[in-house]
This record gives structure tokens, C-alpha cells and sequence, in this order.
């Protein structure tokens, strides 16, 4: 179910095309963003939001999939929290990169250049876009002790960041330990960016030696970004070591059985980014360990990672859950210490995002039977001698409704 990687090779003729030079208010809000300047020194925060306050999640027995309901309301599910994929004439978007040999992005492709399959049934690209529309990015920081000593000068992240986005681009910042607190909720002022990574309030969520990682990030999913058009990522940093799901070398900690009253799991938060078209790019703070080279996880994109053959590999479960993660909703693992630089995965993770295609099509089969779909992207072959990679999601999730 991964977002991986399909190699065809390149169409013989594309165009180059050069982004044309920013107009002079967007130039002064990239350098708002930059540097100690007194705007950015002004930009005031808005008050911090605990998500865990604002909504609770409830099992949904007729269907045993995870809802998200607002809080002190028993019944009806908060507007704009439910996925997206809702009806038989939804919209399904496919967002990939195309990478030369070389390893930069190739750039001018037309929608004519590609052909999609769902479940091996060839479908119709009905909208088609070259990273022209704005995304939206969430970035989710693991504040739990452990990591924020790690972190560094986040003022030089948040400069990193300003200078690889476009300025329509809008950007979420949440912290967690064992709360997730929306520090910044969707912007386009850099400053305030600034201001919400070098903030006091980032430094005091680190008030718990609890991590719940996975359900910040299905906080952050279905609170933020399901309801939103266009891209959409996840940037998750953390060390990977989660307090709250209970996950095990046994498969079946991930599964919905593990939560059979109201418990999230593993298995909701994946079908909560998939069913909503994010992608998500997880940066451990951990060694990368030997044994989970770029090949190994090429060469298990179609099957599960946890397995009794990966505990005797040297992995540790908690970053092998984090690659489980990446490979059933697609996106990318990056380790720390082996770029070095926590600014320079977020300027790769952003230059990614502006080089993105996004394909969008109407499923023939339509989208009223609940469960996980196969995607297959290509180029449409032709006579050239270079040979490129093609990554997206290679699935995605359909949620099951009450009937």
C-alpha cells in the first residue's frame, strides 16, 4: 500500500519552464520570515489550542472504524472533519514527483504524460496540476524532552523553511508530548512562522515524558487537514518511541481489534491520512539503522514490515512502525543524523512538494465499497534514453459510512 516508486521511461519532448520572478509584496513576506527583522519580532501568536479538547474520537460499532466527533456533542461529527472520499462522484487526486537520473525533478510534463490505474482498471485523468496550487503543511514537532533538547536552533528551520515555500503556501504548526497543542494554525505570514518555532510555548508542551505520537498525527489529519483542497503533507519529526497505541512485534496490535471499544490504533491513523489524500515525510531523530537501506524498503513496498524475519534484522520496532506508516499512505522517511541538518530535510521535503503533479480522476468503480484501493502511476512510454522514477501513493482508503 506504499507510496513508492514506478520507472517507465521519459517522454521525448517536454517543455522547461521558469517560474517567473515574485511580485515585490511576496518577496517582502519571504523576507519577513527570514531574518530578526521587526516584523517578525511583532508577529503575535494566536492562543494555543489543545486538539484533545476540542474533539473526541468514538468507534463507530456498525462499521468499527474511528470517528471523530466535536467535543460535548454525542452524536453528529464535526463539519469538516470527515474525509473527504464521500460519495460516488469524489474526486480521487494523485499526487507524484518525477525524478531523472540525475536526481532532480523533471518538470513540464502535461496530463497527457501519464496514465492511472485503480485496481488494475485503467481510469480517466480528469484534472491535472503542476504544483500550482497552494499546499498546505502541517509540521508536527515531538516536544517530549527527549527530542526538544535535540532540536537545536529552530529559528535557522523556520528561515529554512520561509526561503523553500512559495508564498501562497500555508503552513500549520503543532507540538505534542502527551497534548497536541496547535502552536500556528494555517498561514501564509512567514513571520508568524518564525515566531511559532522559536516560541516560549514550544518549549513549555514539553512538559510530560509521554510521546503520543500517532494520535497527534491522526489529530492533526483529520482536525486540520482532511477538510482542505489542494496538497497536503504531514511533516512528523520525532525519535519514533510512541506511549500510547501499545504496538508490538504482533501484527495485530495495529488492527482495529486492538481498539474494539474506543482506543485509536495504528491502523485508524493510516486510514485517516490515506482516506484524505496526505502525504506524510517522518524525520526520526534516531540512527538510521543498517539494515533499513532505501533497497530493503523499495523491496518491501507491497508487504507489511512488521514480520518475524524484520525482528531478527536489527531494526527497532518503534522506526520500523514509523516505515509501516510511510509505506501504506505513501511520503518519505528521512533520519537526522545521517543528513545532519534538521533545515536542510525541510528545504528536501518542500522542493519536493514544488515539483509535485497532481492527477485527479472520478473512480469507475466509483467509491461506495469501504476498503483499500491499489493506485499505479506511469509515464506513456517513449523512445528516449533516459530512464526516470515515478513516486506516489500506491494506495488509498475508502472509509465505511453507517447505513
Amino acid at each position: 500500500m506504499a507510496g513508492i516508486v514506478s520507472v517507465m521511461k521519459l517522454p521525448a519532448k517536454y517543455q522547461i519552464r521558469i517560474r517567473p520572478l515574485l511580485p515585490i509584496a511576496a518577496l517582502c513576506a519571504l523576507v519577513a520570515g527570514i531574518g530578526p527583522s521587526a516584523a517578525a519580532q511583532k508577529a503575535k501568536l494566536p492562543r494555543p489550542r489543545v486538539l484533545e479538547n476540542e474533539v473526541r474520537i468514538s468507534r463507530d460499532p456498525s462499521t468499527g472504524e474511528m470517528r471523530t466527533i466535536p467535543a460535548g456533542d454525542g452524536t453528529s461529527v464535526t463539519p469538516g472533519l470527515a474525509p473527504i472520499i464521500r460519495s460516488s462522484v469524489a474526486l480521487v487526486e494523485v499526487q507524484c514527483t518525477v525524478t531523472a537520473p540525475d536526481g532532480t525533478r523533471v518538470r513540464g510534463l502535461t496530463q497527457d504524460d501519464f496514465r492511472l490505474w485503480e485496481d488494475s482498471v485503467e481510469q480517466k485523468v480528469a484534472s491535472f496540476d503542476a504544483a500550482t496550487t497552494p499546499a498546505s503543511i502541517a509540521l508536527v514537532i515531538d516536544a517530549s524532552p527527549s527530542i526538544y533538547r535535540e532540536l537545536g536552533d529552530m529559528r535557522g528551520i523556520a528561515q529554512s523553511i520561509a526561503k523553500s515555500l512559495q508564498p501562497e503556501d500555508e503552513v500549520a504548526v503543532a507540538a505534542f508530548a502527551d497534548e497536541t497543542h496547535l502552536l500556528l494554525p494555517f498561514s501564509r505570514d512567514r513571520s508568524l512562522l518564525n515566531t511559532a518555532l522559536t516560541s516560549r510555548e514550544l518549549a513549555q508542551v514539553a512538559n510530560s515524558s509521554q510521546s503520543f505520537i500517532y494520535q497527534a498525527t491522526y489529530l492533526t489529519a483529520v482536525r486540520l487537514l482532511s477538510a482542505r483542497a489542494g496538497r497536503k503533507a504531514i511533516i512528523l519529526l520525532s525519535d519514533g518511541q510512541d506511549s500510547g497505541l501499545g504496538l508490538s512485534w504482533d501484527p495485530e496490535s495495529m488492527s482495529s481489534a486492538a481498539g474494539a471499544n474506543k482506543s485509536l490504533t495504528f491502523q485508524d491513523v493510516a486510514r485517516a491520512i490515506a482516506a484524505s489524500g496526505i502525504e506524510l515525510y517522518v524525520i526520526s531523530t534516531e540512527p538510521r539503522p543498517p539494515a533499513l537501506t532505501s533497497d530493503w524498503l523499495s523491496a518491501h513496498t507491497e508487504q507489511p514490515l512488521i514480520t518475524a524475519a524484520a525482528r531478527n534484522s536489527g531494526i527497532p520496532l518503534y522506526t520500523l512502525y514509523l516505515a509501516e506508516l510511510v509505506r501504506q499512505v505513501g511520503g518519505g522517511l528521512y533520519f537526522l543524523r545521517e543528513i545532519g541538518s534538521l533545515a536542510e530535510i525541510y528545504r528536501t521535503i518542500a522542493l519536493n512538494l514544488e515539483a509535485e503533479y497532481t492527477l485527479g480522476y472520478y473512480p469507475v468503480a466509483g467509491v461506495t465499497n469501504p476498503g483499500w484501493r491499489k493506485l499505479k502511476v506511469e509515464l506513456r512510454p517513449a523512445d528516449v534514453a533516459t530512464v526516470p522514477q515515478i513516486a506516489y501513493r500506491t494506495a488509498y482508503y475508502v472509509p465505511a459510512y453507517p447505513r
